[in-house]
């Protein structure tokens, strides 16, 4: 039996990643909190390609979500199927570890020695013509 892992990433895989748990789950017959409610023996075949079975009947999905930060993984946990996921599968980078890059500019007054303009250069390479 083939088992699928799905892996999510970044902010628009995640909004399509939760849209495709919904479309699953529903073909599934599996309601918001990952109980079996279908109707048909053909939707609980092969359900262990998408979930795992845990205690209880529930079933999750077998998905790792990824971000750099946490508001995609809270707009998921507050869509219709956010409680479907375990918590352990949510990947991300705390903002306090999240570093920013900044651009600094610095005067071409600042890069070049006085007197001298932007097109001169004293500097000679090996392959620098005369």
């Amino acid at each position: 039996m083939r088992e699928i892992v799905h892996l999510q990433a970044g902010q628009c895989g995640n909004q399509i990643g939760a849209k495709f748990w919904e479309v699953i789950s529903d073909e599934h017959g599996i309601d918001p909190t990952g109980t079996y409610h279908g109707d048909s023996d053909l939707q609980l075949d092969r359900i262990n390609v998408y979930y795992n079975e845990a205690s209880g009947g529930k079933y999750v999905p077998r998905a790792i979500l990824v971000d750099l930060e946490p508001g995609t993984m809270d707009s998921v946990r507050s869509g219709p199927f956010g409680q479907i996921f375990r918590p352990d599968n949510f990947v991300f980078v705390k903002p306090l570890l999240h570093q920013r890059y900044e651009l600094h500019l610095t005067p071409a007054e600042d890069l070049f020695p006085p007197g001298q303009t932007h097109g001169q250069s004293h500097i000679r390479t090996a392959w620098a013509p005369d």
